[in-house]
């Protein structure tokens, strides 16, 4: 699996994308922001100028059935939040 699992497409993000220049990933847990940075880099063809990252832990969930309680959990994911040198843009919608 690379570091790069999907872009986060947002109303929030799609906002911040054409006024900040910044964009969402979700990422690989175990990569750092400079993996992050040259995996965006190669893969848009974009120069990045800051790399931010969020860990999520997962929410615990419960749900009840005939049978009773289920219990778990949702996974853990980590976010990384990365914002473009000059007036590059990215476009997800192009390779689709």
């Amino acid at each position: 699996m690379g570091i790069l699992i999907k872009p986060i497409v947002t109303e929030k993000l799609t906002d911040q994308g054409e006024k900040l220049n910044r964009y969402g990933f979700i990422v690989d847990r175990k990569a750092n922001k400079l993996q992050i940075k040259d995996a965006v880099e190669k893969m848009y063809n974009v120069s990045v100028a800051d790399v931010n990252t969020v860990n999520y832990h997962g929410k615990k969930k419960s749900r009840y059935t005939k049978a009773g309680i289920l219990r778990g959990r949702a996974n853990h994911y980590k976010k990384a939040y990365i914002t473009l040198a000059g007036e590059e843009k990215i476009d997800f919608y192009a390779n689709i």
